[in-house]
């Protein structure tokens, strides 16, 4: 049945096949899930943007430099924390499987399964590709319930600032070795 499948000419192929069929990114690449979540994101973000527009408070001017900064801080460590921590390991067993001990009590995983299973995979095991949905959850908290979300990002900052703590306090150590 591979065999027939990488056989199959462009025009027998699906409409969504078709699409991205010149892509070569195989197993690798679920293009349409990744398609899907992309969609769901920005329909999401829309539907959030229009909902604050359309508030009594309307959307701010702009988002003050200290917000931004405690922002980017907790965005940062909530999305690791959700990509990497152990603890959190229970929502995305669904779709990956346990490699090893990554150190500071994160974990390796290794993305199973296809198509959009695949692609949430990708999604909750890299921080970077998890960042940008965090951080419109954080901003869009900031819109509607500022001082709960200012909390909320600020548990999350003191997390990151204890962090490097602990490596400065660790590299120390080592150095006196």
């Amino acid at each position: 049945m591979a065999a027939r499948e990488n056989t199959q000419s462009i025009e027998e192929r699906q409409p969504g096949e078709k699409l991205f069929a010149g892509y070569k990114g195989g197993e690798e690449m679920p293009l349409g899930g990744y398609a899907a979540l992309l969609g769901i994101y920005n329909a999401a973000f829309l539907a959030l943007l229009l909902a604050a527009q359309n508030s009594e408070e309307g959307l701010p001017e702009r988002i003050g430099f200290t917000d931004l900064l405690l922002l980017g801080a907790a965005t940062h460590k909530l999305s690791r924390v959700i990509s990497k921590d152990r603890v959190t390991s229970p929502l995305r067993a669904p779709f990956t499987e346990y490699v090893e001990a990554a150190g500071m009590s994160e974990i390796k995983e290794k993305v199973r399964g296809r198509g959009m299973r695949r692609a949430v995979g990708d999604l909750l095991t890299c921080p970077w590709c998890v960042s940008p949905w965090v951080a419109a959850g954080l901003a869009f908290g900031f819109v509607f319930k500022p001082r709960a979300t200012r909390i909320v990002a600020g548990v999350f900052t003191a997390a990151t600032v204890a962090d490097f703590l602990h490596r400065a306090a660790d590299a120390v150590r080592e150095k006196d070795k």
